[in-house]
């Protein structure tokens, strides 16, 4: 089994979608490569994609065929400036030409060469995509590839046998070798988690990458919090974080950037009806960027990306576990539950349902609290137990297929349900537990698989068929 990097697993991405929206796009990067690999990108007359299942019944909320348009135009969505993406995109569609790869200049007509066909699935997986170049001389390329989850895109091709896999030190596949090697070695959570983590950087360079993705953090809260208006997408959807955020800050409290603001929290009152309310606010704030095509921190996906967030900043904000070394740590054991989720189930919400998102997110928050908390190896394991049991059979029904209902509320909810689960946790001796992580691991698998397809971020079925769209 693969050894994956936590920092694979907690990253950068952008809004509103990590397998919808990032991995499309991430695909797109891809085929620009593939065909540098024998051509050069002037030798290409026409490229075509094509996105199947959940993709194309969920395209258009999601922006699958944005990041498709984006990716083969050489745009990186780690660095795009994400107020211009909507003036990039008319420019594509009023030239019907893009640039391919920012080299050439290629034909480029929506409905001709971007399709989303809603009336198939490819048998690897329900994200596919096939992406084809046509070049001068006549011959043909074409290439498929399958979102499966956190951004992470994959051919059928591929095997194990063909990858250069890192191999950890203490290679931790399920939650059982995370307690053993934590028993050997005589060591936490995050301790056993730096250690393999050395496999792929230094340990200055895992501090400086987690304080980053926190810094990111904190910007995408401040933005979220500091704007009002309409969500777009057609649902007129109200954003909610920055009135929340001024109620609890006081009409006299004033801030002119970011520090101030944060301070400002630090210092707010805390009683718990507020500190609740606060967790909520932090939520709101990171999905409702999300919902925008905002900069955010996928953890692991784009539309669980508010629990770890809300969840961290509490904790920093509220608690007295708090400063840069429990930052880290937080990062790298919620990191770690969320690469045994991943090897052993899904992330993705078009294979499992939100329990794969939201579920899996709000274990991970519950084990990385649990552990800057003072938690042992097994009260963390037993708190990503306890986040992801009520989590169990969540089914991911977008309204309209945008991330937003009732994706935004639901980070909130599975925030409040990982410190809940944190909570209990570091105060159960985990020698009594009757369920173990590894076991609610495979029950997460096995309904996803039961699940019925509706379900399963397809916008067929439960909200998505019950709202009035019209009426919102």
């Amino acid at each position: 089994m693969k050894s994956i990097s936590v920092f694979e697993i907690i990253k950068v991405g952008i809004g509103p979608s990590s397998s919808h929206t990032m991995g499309p796009w991430n695909a797109a990067e891809l085929f620009l490569n593939v065909i540098r690999k024998d051509h050069k990108l002037s030798e290409v007359k026409e490229v075509f994609v094509e996105f199947f299942g959940s993709l194309a019944k969920t395209g258009i909320g999601h922006g699958t065929d944005i990041a498709g348009m984006l990716g083969l135009s050489g745009e990186d969505f780690k660095t795009i400036d994400t107020k211009k993406i909507t003036e990039k995109i008319d420019a594509i569609k009023s030239a019907g030409a893009l640039k391919l790869g920012a080299e050439v200049e290629v034909p480029f007509v929506y409905g001709h060469h971007l399709i989303l066909n809603m009336s198939k699935n490819l048998d690897f997986h329900p994200n596919g995509m096939i992406f084809k170049a046509i070049f001068n001389d006549g011959t043909e390329l074409e290439q498929d590839y399958y979102s499966i989850g956190g951004g992470f895109v994959a051919t059928q091709e591929e095997t194990s046998a063909d990858e250069v896999l890192t191999q950890t030190l203490y290679p931790c596949h399920h939650g059982k070798d995370v307690q053993f090697y934590c028993d050997k070695l005589e060591v936490s959570f995050s301790d056993l988690v730096y250690i393999n983590e050395e496999s792929w950087r230094t340990r200055e360079e895992i501090d400086a990458h987690a304080l980053d993705i926190w810094e990111n953090i904190k910007n995408c809260i401040y933005k979220g919090v500091t704007q009002e208006g309409i969500l777009p997408g057609g649902l007129r959807v109200v954003r909610r974080a920055a009135g929340l955020n001024r109620k609890l800050l006081g009409a006299d409290n004033k801030y002119r950037n970011q520090a101030q603001w944060y301070k400002m929290v630090f210092d707010a009152e805390t009683n718990f009806v507020n500190i609740n309310k606060w967790i909520s606010c932090f939520a709101l704030a990171v999905n409702e960027e999300n919902a925008s095509f905002g900069r955010i921190i996928t953890a692991p996906t784009n539309g669980a990306s508010g629990i770890i967030p809300a969840v961290l900043m509490y904790s920093q904000a509220f608690t007295e576990f708090s400063g840069d070394d429990a930052v880290i740590r937080f990062l790298l054991v919620a990191g770690e539950i969320g690469t045994l989720f991943k090897k052993n189930a899904t992330i993705s919400a078009a294979m499992g349902g939100c329990q794969a998102e939201t579920g899996v997110s709000s274990a991970m928050a519950a084990a990385g609290l649990t552990e800057i908390m003072g938690g042992t190896p097994g009260q963390v394991l037993m708190a990503a137990e306890i986040a992801m049991e009520h989590h169990l059979g969540l089914t991911c029904d977008p309204v309209g297929g945008l991330v937003q209902i009732p994706c935004i509320e639901r980070n909130s909810m599975g925030a409040i349900k990982a410190i809940t689960a944190a909570n209990i946790a570091i105060e159960s001796d985990p020698a009594n537990a009757r369920v173990t992580l590894d076991e609610v691991i495979q029950t997460m698998w096995e309904t996803a698989q039961s699940m019925n397809d509706r379900f399963k971020e397809t916008s067929e079925g439960g909200l998505a068929i019950a709202v009035n769209i019209t009426e919102c």
